[in-house]
């Protein structure tokens, strides 16, 4: 299997490509539209066709660049069924599954930090990684205090759904600000400080005292988001 992390610094947004061996069709999670460039040149040189550009929630922190991997590589473009982004062209709903190539990918509703979060589960049957988008991070979570977040809904999507993955399953996130590239659900649920022997109303006064300034670029990257990273 080919997978690639690229990792952008400005907003420390992870994002990755997958593809069942060289020459074959990948998808790509949480692309930034800045490193649109490198992208297009990693799927060239590995030869590779893009056919699935997915977002797991709407940025606010970066602009995407699902519009622009769609003009480039006429892929089609991924979100979960809550998604309010008129341009998206597949819409995923709980529990269903993408094939690609030789490849599968389970999309799980995992509301929260926003009120549309979708992970994705790779090769669901015997799981063996899952994008958390900003739902579950390493050693942390996704904030929950605007798009509709909320930290009840993201105790139950982290502990009651992501934690029901075998422990060995990688943890990817979108985002770590630490330099921590990956995590695993063991580690996450006995060493994450925010879940680790905490009770559900512990986290959610946890997450409603953190009193965070809104992301630099949330006036900008939302609309754009939600036209797909093209205003």
């Amino acid at each position: 299997m080919i997978f690639r992390q690229f990792f952008e610094a400005d907003s420390s947004t992870y994002t990755y490509l997958l593809a069942s061996g060289f020459g074959r069709e990948a998808i790509i999670i949480d692309p930034v539209k800045s490193q649109t460039p490198t992208y297009l040149q990693a799927i060239r040189e590995l030869d590779l066709r893009l056919v699935q550009a997915i977002d797991t929630h709407t940025h606010a922190d970066h602009i995407t660049a699902l519009g622009d991997l769609r003009d480039s590589t006429a892929c089609v473009t991924v979100m979960g069924d809550r998604s309010k982004a008129a341009c998206v062209s597949l819409r995923v709903g709980d529990g269903e599954i993408l094939h690609i190539d030789g490849l599968e990918l389970q999309a799980r509703y995992t509301p929260g930090h926003t009120d549309e979060s979708f992970s994705f589960v790779l090769n669901p049957k015997l799981p063996q990684a899952v994008f958390t988008g900003d739902v579950l991070l390493i050693r942390g979570s996704g904030r929950t205090d605007f798009q509709g977040g909320d930290p009840a809904e993201s105790w139950s999507s982290i502990v009651e759904n992501l934690f029901l993955l075998p422990d060995e399953t990688t943890v990817y996130p979108a985002h770590d600000y630490k330099g921590w590239s990956a995590s695993s659900i063991g580690e996450e649920r006995r060493h994450n400080p925010r879940i680790a022997g905490k009770s559900k109303a512990e986290y959610v006064a946890i997450m409603r005292g953190l009193q965070l300034p809104n992301p630099q670029m949330m006036d900008i990257a939302v609309p754009a988001n939600l036209a797909c990273g093209q205003l």
